[in-house]
């Protein structure tokens, strides 16, 4: 066989490849999705957010965070389903926080020439055949949360039952956030430490429904999940954040709650005079004896380096603030 037509063949089966349809994203695909993340990365190619800023960012409001995406250009990342035409969420337990690294999957309406065509394909990557709901929790890892949109289709749509719940808490620590159904609440209710975020419940099992991706991106509701966001799931919805982001919101949060601290010491102290919910003081005075506050600051929620570094970006953001108002 000459060279050209090695060549050709190389060509040929490359161009082949690019153009398949991946079920399970390839860990390449995953890693030029999520490029603005620099750090360490799990094996299929996710960012790897530290567990330490996982516990973090437990201690943050929905609120917070939603203010610190959307000041960065992340408009679209919040859901609650609460609207007319959309139900609420239920949660298996709704006083316990959940926060972790997001494996996704989409379902879809079982179509049987598409689903031999994932079925085919899954086999060419080695995926455990038959691709069925089981296939998004082989990927999970210690830190994981199974989030999947499946349409929200209630009867005959429930993706998981309290086995696959013990196996998806095995594997991940944490538990799930689904854009539809399950079934055996009362099994998955019992699991320590599995959580939930549904649309709510059925005891029918899984029918006529196919899955189409894992690791891919996907919808929840207003919000595109992208594989390797950080999830902060709460009582009033969830967020999804990107990974290259989650430090400097965590930051930012812990910075906010210790400026909220320092506001009541004031009240609590009369330390200035308080009129129409705003202290009388000089901003600029009020900012040094914060300062001087936070240095006597015995539980700090961050490291000083990190508090170092954020307050310097804080004070560089508020001179050119004050530049552009003096021209």
């Amino acid at each position: 066989m000459n060279n050209k037509l090695i060549l050709s063949l190389i060509c040929y089966l490359t161009i082949s490849h690019c153009r398949a349809q991946h079920v399970v994203w390839p860990p390449e695909s995953i890693r030029d999705l999520t490029a603005a993340w620099e750090g360490d990365r799990t094996p299929d190619g996710r960012p790897q957010v530290s567990d330490q800023l996982l516990e973090r960012l437990k201690t943050l409001t929905v609120e917070e965070v939603w203010s610190s995406l959307r000041s960065r250009g992340f408009e679209n990342q919040f859901e609650n389903f609460a609207s007319t035409f959309q139900n609420g969420w239920q949660i298996l337990h709704p006083d316990q926080v959940m926060t972790g690294r997001v494996v996704t999957a989409q379902f879809t309406p079982l179509r049987k020439d598409f689903d031999e065509y994932v079925q085919r394909q899954a086999e060419r990557e080695g995926t455990k055949t038959p691709v069925t709901n089981y296939a998004p929790i082989l990927k999970l890892l210690d830190g994981d949360v199974y989030v999947a949109d499946s349409y929200g289709k209630m009867v005959e749509g429930t993706l998981i039952g309290d086995n696959l719940g013990n196996a998806i808490y095995k594997a991940g620590k944490r538990g799930v956030v689904f854009n539809g159904s399950v079934r055996d609440v009362e099994g998955l209710s019992q699991i320590e430490g599995f959580n939930a975020w549904i649309r709510g419940s059925d005891p029918s099992a899984i029918k006529q429904m196919m899955i189409a991706s894992v690791n891919a991106p996907i919808r929840i509701g207003r919000v595109t999940v992208l594989p390797g966001d950080v999830v902060l799931a709460k009582k009033t919805g969830v967020a999804f954040i990107p990974p290259h982001l989650v430090r400097e919101i965590v930051i930012a949060g812990e910075f906010t709650a210790l400026r909220d601290d320092f506001n009541v010491y004031c009240m609590k102290n009369n330390k200035y005079e308080y009129v129409n919910e705003a202290f009388v003081v000089d901003p600029d005075v009020f900012e040094k004896d914060f300062q001087e506050w936070l240095q006597q600051h015995p539980d700090l929620p961050m490291t000083k380096d990190e508090l170092s570094e954020f307050l310097k970006a804080r004070e560089a953001k508020r001179a050119a603030r004050k530049a552009s108002q003096n021209r």
